[in-house]
């Protein structure tokens, strides 16, 4: 086990803040003393399917902590998804039904073990416990929380003085979430800055029943490709983690310089000594940013998939970017029309290379689409549904049509 000094400076790394840090300091060493690691907890309620590369920044800290020989405890809030947290809406947000839950737990299984150890992880599902609290054990947890206290919470405080409905039951998400902490006698917790309030009551919660007050540790929201809002499936800006290694290399390539850094700091396995070492040689002109892109775009598609479909993203990207040539590989569709002629956004959209029509005529106006090579700009345009054509939408979305 590392020293004391030497677990912090890991720990450390991207987090914003401590509660409190003093503590941490000393689990840290009476464990290093005992030879006894610590319990690490990081709670993921099941509300979609798969996961994005925000979602990892907090897995890459648990990793963290494997590597410095804690335990880590996985914990999947299936009886929470159930609540559903509103932290950062302003409304309420509607309950996952049990099947879409128990779905969305098991894709997180089998997506969170591209980054953690299986064997150094021990995967719980909240309901264990929570399921087993009677409504006398419930209305006793309710007791220990006053509305003023919870008023404290910043996105309950605006929607109360919007006027904009509070239900009952998403009081008991926190206080819920804190009970988490008091099954699995956490030493330490982590969350995101939006989670502190949560992640506060679990030390709260753990007071109350004698137990020592879990550390808490937040981590940043990370920014998107927009590189200004939090990624988020509903924003359109995210990079899940099961995306083709293709579209995983080129969406990392589109990002900002100034955010690769950010994207380095949180996601990769480099350390921060080679980190600034690559900002020096950027700054001094040795190699250019684009090379440094590649390297942590190449990391992240080995991470999700393999070297082998790393080194394989990178060729398809040059191909299709650097020398402007069509890629070898390109999904075909066959669509059956009655009509003679098709509308391009209808086509966009059957082809799967848009979400509406709607979408693909904002793509047609942003000059993002193009049918054979040629820009289609004109949103009322129809082509002849006959033969075969190749679309493209933005810099990397093909598609073969065949008519038939």
């Amino acid at each position: 086990m590392k020293s004391v000094a030497e677990q912090i400076a890991l720990i450390e790394r991207g987090a914003v803040d401590f509660h409190s840090r003093e503590d941490l300091v000393k689990k840290l060493t009476r464990s290093v003393e005992t030879g006894v690691p610590l319990t690490i907890k990081a709670g993921f309620d099941p509300t979609a399917p798969d996961l994005h590369l925000g979602h990892t920044v907090l897995i890459q800290k648990l990793r963290h902590f494997q590597i410095l020989g804690h335990n880590v405890h996985f914990l999947i809030g299936d009886f929470t998804g159930l609540i559903g947290d509103p932290t950062g809406k302003s409304d309420t947000r509607p309950p996952l039904t049990p099947e879409d839950v128990k779905r969305n737990a098991e894709t997180y299984k089998e997506q969170v073990f591209k980054i953690l150890d299986p064997e150094k992880t021990t995967v719980v599902f909240n309901s264990t416990w929570l399921g087993q609290l009677t409504s006398y054990d419930m209305i006793r947890l309710a007791s220990e929380l006053t509305v003023a206290r919870m008023l404290e919470r910043d996105d309950f405080k605006k929607r109360f003085e919007s006027n904009r409905p509070i239900s009952i039951h998403e009081f008991l998400y926190p206080l819920i979430q804190g009970y988490d902490s008091v099954a699995l006698k956490a030493d330490v917790e982590l969350g995101g800055t939006d989670q502190l309030f949560n992640l506060l009551m679990g030390r709260d919660l753990q007071r109350s029943r004698g137990q020592e007050p879990q550390v808490v540790l937040t981590m940043p929201l990370l920014e998107g490709l927009d590189g200004v809002n939090k990624m988020s499936k509903s924003l359109g800006n995210y990079i899940g983690i099961s995306e083709p290694p293709d579209s995983i290399f080129g969406k990392i390539m589109s990002i900002s310089d100034e955010l690769m850094f950010r994207y380095y700091e949180l996601l990769s396995d480099l350390s921060l000594t080679e980190i600034g070492a690559l900002k020096e040689q950027i700054a001094a002109g040795q190699i250019h940013p684009k090379a440094a892109k590649v390297r942590l775009a190449k990391e992240m598609v080995a991470r999700f998939h393999s070297q082998a479909a790393a080194e394989d993203a990178e060729r398809a990207f040059e191909q299709v970017f650097a020398r402007h040539e069509i890629p070898d590989e390109i999904e075909e569709v066959q669509i059956v029309d009655t009509e003679a002629e098709i509308w391009v956004p209808k086509l966009l959209l059957e082809a799967g290379l848009v979400k509406s029509t709607s979408d693909g005529r904002r793509m047609m106006q942003q000059h993002a689409v193009s049918i054979d090579g040629e820009k289609v700009e004109d949103i009322n345009a129809v082509i002849p549904a006959k033969g075969a054509v190749l679309l493209k939408v933005g810099k990397r979305r093909f598609c073969r049509v065949v008519f038939s």
